[in-house]
């Protein structure tokens, strides 16, 4: 039996894990009317109109966030998407979107290629996932990160409508060109806008130490977007590149695998978020070539694993922000939930649950309503087999470990837990 609609539910005998204290309360209830939790303690009243599921003594967490996800890039080598129809593109999304949620991810920000249509199919129901916050395309300046012609390449960068491509990126030069690209963006519905400002691993002609778009050009794009009421998020891995973005207003930098201490605490006084993506990378090492990642890719990827182990402890020290972030793409979506446990060799696994709920919810401003297990918020809700704050492995296999979770007040994933649970 799966409760689908906004009936109220009670969920007793669980270990409530507490992730800003980070810590285990025994034996606690919580109840849930329509899409929030109204009740957090021993013994809440019980609901004439939904279900008392009993949890077993698992650990019932916030629904987990991750702040770095392309849910329409179903190809490792991007390149390929050119000949890809864009509807195709979406239809291949879903089951990427589908899995996440299933992985115990209610919440994820799209940086770069999802688009309003997609949010709006997740959000209407008429697709499973996660809450989808978006970017939309992803704005590059020519030669740039997201400027996927090759060399010999001529012409605009996408054909302008067709291709899977053409949802991934927009390309700008220039103050004039930049303001024109953040305000479509805007226009189409962004939840933030995406720069890439320094060069990347898996596009073809920038090289990786390169330096991307003037200092005027990034502050445009912040001043555009502040106007709006929304913040600028930026691909960056050099300690300069990192800078520039940070002195122009950048609020989340992505990946910052060669951040420095100065740079980190330039950061950290910034208020601004790093969000490291290492699983990305520890794919692209094990099982980039198998899958035919190109040899200029791979090269580019050889030592930015560690580099960014290194910048997890660079960035703790300065007392940053650290998002939590996968970037995979094509076969590697489902290794999600490796990024718990290769982070693990760094930090506390108390830490990086936090990195995955309170701190990725301030992130993308909504910490009153998303990350916590509290009256009021909004009620996003995973159920453990065991103390994830002890085995991180807990995330691992694609949810196995995780059965239930309930986003909206809906039970949207359910092995068993709930079955003969309903009131009559």
């Amino acid at each position: 039996m799966t409760i689908t609609g906004h009936a109220a539910l009670v969920l007793t005998n669980a270990r409530i894990l507490d992730v800003e204290a980070g810590r285990l309360s025994e034996g606690r209830s919580v109840f849930v009317r329509g899409a929030r939790i109204g009740e957090v303690s021993d013994r809440p009243a019980t609901p004439d109109d939904g279900a008392v599921i009993d949890c077993g003594g698992r650990t019932l967490m916030p629904g987990l966030i991750d702040a770095h996800v392309h849910a329409m890039i179903s190809e490792l080598d991007i390149g390929r998407l050119k000949t890809m129809p864009a509807t195709l593109a979406a239809v291949r999304a879903g089951p990427i979107l589908s899995a996440m949620l299933d992985r115990g991810f209610t919440t994820v920000r799209d940086t770069g290629g999802a688009d309003h249509g997609l949010k709006e199919a997740v959000a209407s129901g008429a697709l499973r996932g996660p809450r989808l916050f978006i970017a939309g395309k992803a704005i590059s300046q020519t030669g740039g990160h997201v400027d996927y012609r090759s060399p010999v390449e001529h012409g605009p960068a996408t054909c302008g409508c067709c291709s899977g491509i053409d949802l991934l990126s927009h390309i700008a030069d220039g103050v004039s060109d930049m303001l024109r690209g953040v305000r479509e963006q805007l226009r189409r519905g962004a939840d933030h806008v995406k720069l890439t400002v320094s060069g990347g691993i898996a596009s073809p002609s920038d090289p990786f130490d390169s330096l991307q778009f003037t200092a005027e050009e990034i502050a445009a794009a912040v001043q555009a977007a502040t106007d709006w009421g929304v913040y600028v998020c930026a691909h960056a891995y050099s300690a300069a590149a990192i800078r520039r973005a940070l002195e122009c207003g950048v609020r989340s930098i992505e990946h910052g695998n060669m951040i420095d201490a100065p740079v980190a605490a330039l950061a950290a006084e910034r208020g601004a978020f790093v969000v490291p993506t290492l699983a990305t990378y520890e794919s692209f090492d094990h099982h980039g070539a198998e899958y035919g990642m190109p040899a200029a890719a791979l090269a580019k990827n050889a030592g930015v694993f560690d580099a960014g182990l290194r910048s997890l402890e660079t960035c703790r020290s300065a007392g940053v922000e650290l998002g939590f972030g996968t970037d995979l793409l094509g076969p590697f979506h489902d290794r999600q939930g490796r990024e718990f446990l290769i982070r693990g060799q760094a930090m506390p696994a108390a830490d990086l649950i936090r990195s995955a709920t309170i701190v990725n919810a301030r992130l993308i401003r909504r910490e009153d309503d998303l990350g916590r297990i509290a009256p009021g918020m909004i009620a996003d809700l995973i159920l453990v087999d065991g103390n994830p704050l002890d085995d991180l492995g807990l995330f691992q296999d694609g949810g196995a470990h995780i059965p239930l979770v309930i986003q909206d007040g809906r039970i949207v994933k359910d092995l068993g837990i709930t079955a003969g649970k309903e009131k009559q």
